[in-house]
């Protein structure tokens, strides 16, 4: 079947389903519309994606290269259709769309490319064991099958090809299920891999609501998950009774501090620019500040005349608007209910503080002061354009309210002693911390970027951001070894006591 064909019956099939309807956030107006599949199409979406799996292996990492190369220069040529496709449907801005979406993804097809050869080749290990002597030990890394890759709205395209990519040039096949918020750019870029000549099968779209995902963790073969604790709980607790690996990048609630000897100028910069930057709807995003005395008023005035000069409103074009709209609908109850709790507890809100005007969703970028750990601005997510901050009394006291959390994802300190920088940051318990920035170790896909605590297992980037999708298979090889062993049968009193006497040998003396 030809690719314009298969294309022509899947639509065929998706008539039949039950239609979800897409909505631009910042408009209201309905943009699309997908079809909420069930399972029994989610099982014939990933036999058809386990059958097509062997042939795509067998391409190799040269071939499958090539069609990721391929795939990149289609997204350079139609950058601005996937912008508008994702600025229509997520509500962010054009310049978000463009830096966190497009740069990120154009980096990673050839990232991936080039380095999943050298991180997934066959390793040989020299063995520490005596009894091994003559022999080779090889480490192989060989693709799981099929992976399911469950993604969330806030960055269809990132984290959902992001991840895709991965786990494709190792060898596997993909289906993506997409948030049913934000699933049109995901559908182009999964329509564009066909036409690039991916094959069929090996990329493939699972449109739908969360039945859908439900469905695609109990037949696929390893899932990546990115979304909320809740959900990734239930994710894992799945994915253990069928004992499939998962990874999971979950909530967070990213502290930034501020000590007496930052640059309080760049730390007010990276704070505006890191809590309201695609509306604060970024997993890594700050979401609250620890600020020692000596320099509160200084960072509150900078970021509140910040804060208050940002510009909200329906993205139009390049460089129209700062701040976007909320892209989920109930997000803005949350934010919401976050601000009332805080004012209701005693906090100031010394920018913005209330819902936009419509139709459609926005909030205005806030800044909360005099917060602490009794209001849920503090301590659960809040996922929208707000930063409260909170003032210190020293760095030890802002450790300990960072940490203070049961989150993990990211953090950020600031100080202009880079080794004192590095102390505090090894005191943090998250996975990821900047010293003097904040988010930008996202793009350094050479290191691991996980979560602790409640903020996820395992992690993307890196060796290991490859090799999850991959079964570890060892080989051990015997060369120049004898017909009949030392330790093989018949069992005798004389070997059993030389077999003992190599043990003291060997490891009977103290070592200090």
């Amino acid at each position: 079947m030809t690719s314009t064909a298969a294309s022509a019956t899947a639509d065929a099939i998706d008539a039949d389903y039950p239609q979800i309807a897409v909505e631009n956030p910042a408009t209201g107006q309905t943009i699309g519309h997908v079809p909420n599949l069930d399972a029994a199409a989610i099982t014939r979406i990933v036999d058809r994606a386990r059958e097509a799996q062997p042939a795509w292996n067998a391409l190799g990492y040269k071939g499958r290269a090539k069609l990721m190369y391929a795939l990149r220069t289609w997204l350079v040529a139609n950058r601005n259709t996937v912008i508008d496709a994702i600025v229509a449907e997520n509500g962010k801005t054009r310049e978000d769309a463009l830096l966190a979406e497009l740069y990120y993804l154009v980096d990673s097809l050839g990232y991936w490319s080039k380095k999943a050869p050298k991180y997934l080749k066959d390793e040989t290990l020299r063995t520490h064991s005596p009894f091994l002597f003559g022999r080779k030990l090889l480490v192989r890394h060989e693709p799981l099958g099929v992976v399911g890759v469950i993604a969330p709205w806030n960055y269809p395209l990132t984290l959902s090809m992001g991840d895709a990519v991965p786990a494709l040039l190792a060898g596997n096949s993909v289906v993506i299920k997409p948030s049913d918020v934000t699933p049109l750019a995901t559908k182009l870029l999964v329509d564009a891999a066909r036409e690039v000549g991916f094959p069929e099968g090996v990329l493939t779209l699972a449109t739908g609501d969360g039945t859908t995902g439900a469905a695609l963790v109990d037949v696929a073969d390893m899932i990546m998950f990115t979304g909320s604790t809740a959900t990734g709980r239930k994710i894992g607790a799945r994915c253990g009774e069928r004992l499939i690996p998962c990874s999971l990048e979950l909530g967070g609630k990213d502290p930034l501090i501020v000590l007496e000897d930052a640059d309080v100028g760049r730390a007010a910069n990276v704070a505006v620019e890191w809590a309201m930057r695609n509306a604060g709807q970024i997993c890594l995003s700050v979401e609250r500040a620890y600020v020692v005395e000596p320099v509160y008023d200084e960072f509150v005035r900078r970021v509140t005349e910040q804060v208050k000069a940002l510009r909200q409103g329906v993205p139009e074009g390049a460089g129209s608007v700062d701040v976007g709209a909320i892209t989920f609908a109930p997000q803005i109850d949350t934010i919401e209910r976050h601000v009332k709790d805080a004012v209701d507890k005693g906090a100031k809100v010394v920018a913005g503080g209330k819902r936009g005007p419509g139709p459609g969703r926005f909030y205005e970028p806030t800044v909360l002061v005099d917060v602490d750990h009794s209001m849920a601005c503090m301590t659960e997510e809040t996922f929208g354009p707000t930063l409260p901050i909170m003032k210190v009394a020293d760095e030890a006291e802002a450790i300990r309210l960072a940490n203070d959390s049961e989150y993990g994802l990211g953090s950020s300190v600031f100080t202009k002693d880079l080794a004192r920088g590095r102390r505090v940051a090894e005191q943090l318990r998250a996975g990821n911390t900047c010293v003097n920035d904040a988010i930008m170790h996202y793009l350094g896909q050479e290191a691991p970027m996980g979560g602790a605590k409640d903020s996820g297992l395992g992690a993307r980037h890196g060796a290991n951001g490859i090799r999850k999708y991959c079964q570890a298979h060892t080989i051990l090889v015997s060369r120049w070894v004898l017909r009949h062993e030392l330790t093989m049968f018949p069992n005798t009193k004389a070997r059993s006591k030389l077999l003992e006497q190599v043990m003291v040998l060997l490891w009977g003396k103290k070592r200090f």
